[in-house]
């Protein structure tokens, strides 16, 4: 009995298994399918070729080559494919599915010998294994990222309210509630109108002129369901309106500018937004009629809420770093302080995988504060998985909290990327005190400022370095709290005896280092009060 694999000669069985394993170590569904267009291209000599693959039932176009007319994600068929002169089809087959079609073009030697297009249909064959394997991977991926989004959807919406909810101030819930849509959507217009009767309005706009909505409120009191501006009204196109709703009534609209990544609301962004809005009228309600009562009683509140919102910010456990020995400690001056640090994974958990090591001191304290630390840890574990340097990093954060708060708000930050696996560690300084390297030799390197403030002004850019941290060496990041710590003679702690405490300790384990460092500025401002936030972050390199 004769055999159906195509016979093909020692030179094509290689280029074959060649192909194989490229197609095997693909990453992508979009990197497998231009590696198999390359082949078949190049061998075949055709100026023109399309795979369509198959999707809920429908072939459409996943990529195409020499066919303008045959974008991706268009429908494709036999019939589609002849209009566009494309000469010969082969089926990707799977099992006895078709999972996919292989079109090109007439060969520039006018016909495909035999030997090539048995050439075809094994790489074909090889290849349908690997597409279903991508395409299930892919799926996955959308499933983890949407899920990974739900559950980040739903903290903020937890985070605002817990916020609101405790609230009395109608300001602050205005304030609160426009900030957090601002930074989940990166949006740099915003705004909120309020109209409650016998109440004061509210109006509150950034890159917007809402005063149209107070102009003509027995209008827009009708408005009942989320909405995109329509043509006509005095609001950037793609603008977003979500009504502000007691019972039966609008008393109010919170309008979201256009997105800076240009992106449109999508009916799972109007939902969110929906949601959040519906919280925050439900304590625009309370604090409306709470609010000479219980304008004390809640202020209390609002500070303990934002104590525990910042305790639930900072890790509860470091994370264990490989051939690393890592304490940080936080010590804050009033009940709600400014300062924050993390280690924050990059690629992923592992103890061998990089890090970003941070410690951010944000202007101000009380619930804003609170606000802008989770605003922050939010940005970096969201650009974290995106952006491609430390320096970008900074330069993203910087634009989004320039965007999301006002003008006298900001944070410096000590940004550093570490590699557990080479000691390899890239750092960036946003206008924050200088790191400190203390070398197993006993040699001092500083890193000092590279750069302004976050969030002070827009499209700023950074200054990536870098350094090694080798066997015995010491990095130490901290906030200006441990360094300007005053005695009552006004005598500042400084850089100076700072390095000096470091060396004396080195040899003990992190955390040991970062409380002696703490006990030695109790020692040195006596009875002087702690005025500031203290903030303290060792690595040793074991």
């Amino acid at each position: 009995m004769e055999s159906n694999v195509p016979k093909l000669d020692e030179s094509r069985l290689q280029a074959l298994l060649e192909s194989a394993k490229l197609l095997g170590s693909s990453r992508t569904l979009e990197d497998l399918l231009a590696h198999l267009l390359r082949t078949v291209m190049g061998r075949s000599l055709v100026s023109k070729a399309v795979i369509a693959v198959d999707l809920d039932g429908n072939m459409r176009v996943a990529l195409s080559r020499g066919l303008p007319m045959l974008p991706a994600n268009k429908p494709f068929s036999e019939e589609i494919g002849r209009a566009a002169r494309l000469d010969r089809f082969f089926p990707i087959e799977q099992g006895e599915q078709t999972i996919g079609i292989l079109a090109i073009g007439r060969p520039a030697r006018g016909f495909l010998e035999p030997e090539e297009e048995d050439f075809i249909k094994a790489l074909l064959g090889l290849a349908a294994s690997s597409i279903c394997q991508a395409q299930a991977h892919e799926e996955t991926l959308q499933s983890n990222e949407k899920l990974a989004q739900k559950v980040q959807e739903l903290r903020a919406l937890l985070d605002l309210v817990r916020g609101v909810s405790a609230s009395l101030e109608p300001d602050d819930i205005a304030q609160m509630l426009t900030l957090t849509l601002a930074g989940r959507w990166i949006i740099s217009k915003h705004g909120l109108v309020t109209w409650k009767q016998g109440h004061p309005e509210i109006l509150r706009q950034k890159g917007l002129k809402l005063d149209f909505l107070l102009a003509d409120k027995e209008k827009w009191s009708q408005a009942a369901e989320p909405a995109i501006a329509a043509p006509g009204t005095p609001l950037p196109a793609g603008s977003l309106l979500l009504p502000l709703r007691s019972s039966a009534e609008t008393f109010g609209m919170v309008v979201c500018g256009p997105r800076l990544n240009r992106q449109p609301y999508s009916d799972a962004d109007i939902e969110f937004g929906a949601g959040l809005v519906a919280q925050a009228s439900v304590s625009f309600d309370n604090a409306w009629h709470f609010r000479d009562t219980l304008a004390r009683q809640q202020m209390e509140k609002e500070v303990e809420l934002a104590a525990n919102i910042q305790r639930g910010l900072f890790p509860a456990v470091l994370p264990n770093l490989m051939g690393c020995d890592i304490a940080a400690r936080n010590r804050q001056a009033k009940l709600v302080g400014g300062d924050y640090y993390d280690v924050l994974p990059i690629q992923g958990s592992g103890e061998d995988l990089p890090h970003l090591l941070c410690v951010v001191d944000i202007s101000g304290k009380g619930m804003f504060a609170a606000l802008l630390m989770s605003n922050i840890q939010a940005t970096l574990r969201a650009l974290l998985s995106r952006e491609q340097s430390l320096a970008s990093v900074a330069q993203q954060a910087n634009s989004l909290l320039h965007a999301a708060t006002p003008a006298n708000r900001y944070a410096t930050a000590f940004l550093a990327q570490y590699d557990p696996a080479t000691g390899f560690c890239q750092w960036v300084n946003c206008g924050h005190n200088d790191g400190v390297v203390l070398r197993k030799s006993g040699e001092v390197e500083l890193m000092p400022c590279s750069g302004i403030a976050l969030g002070l002004f827009p499209k700023m850019a950074y200054e990536e370095q870098s350094f090694e941290l080798r066997e015995g060496d010491l990095l130490a990041i901290y906030s200006d709290g441990v360094t300007e710590a005053n005695d009552l003679s006004e005598r500042e702690f400084s850089l100076e005896r700072l390095i000096e405490v470091l060396k004396q300790q080195r040899e003990r384990p992190a955390r040991e280092i970062v409380d002696a460092v703490i006990q030695d500025i109790d020692l040195f401002v006596g009875e002087a009060p702690q005025f500031d936030d203290i903030t303290m972050m060792v690595m040793k390199r074991l």
